[in-house]
């Protein structure tokens, strides 16, 4: 099952010196806003968002039709696809993507010990 680029979606209490921190690490912005209070950053493959007071807990996160450089690619499962098949295997969601929608929608899973799992689809 192919879930798209990975990355992980941290909470931040200062955006700013957050982003500094990681550009020590070797990270460069890749997109976002400051502004707004978030920033995604890459270092090689490795792909880490920096969010200020958007959500309680880091969250895994996976783009479907994305790699990990952000560049859409020409061919991807849906994540209306992905919910339904680990709908098929048990798996219960946090939130759905509505199954009667087309284009970007994301659903939620978390892991057996509560670490929440975004499905983000932006395109």
């Amino acid at each position: 099952m192919n879930l798209g680029a990975f990355s992980v979606s941290l909470t931040v209490k200062d955006i700013s010196k957050s982003k500094s921190f990681y550009e020590n690490l070797g990270f460069e912005v890749l997109g976002g806003d400051m502004n707004q209070h978030w920033l995604i950053m890459k270092n090689k493959d490795c792909v880490i968002g920096l969010f200020q007071g958007m959500f309680e807990k880091n969250i895994l996160t996976f783009n479907p039709g994305w790699n990990q450089s952000a560049e859409e690619l020409d061919s991807f499962t849906d994540i209306r696809d992905l919910q339904k098949k680990l709908q098929a295997k048990g798996m219960k969601l946090l939130t759905e993507a509505d199954k009667t929608s087309e284009g970007p929608a994301s659903f939620t899973i978390e892991d057996p010990d509560g670490n929440p799992i975004l499905i983000d689809q932006h395109r």
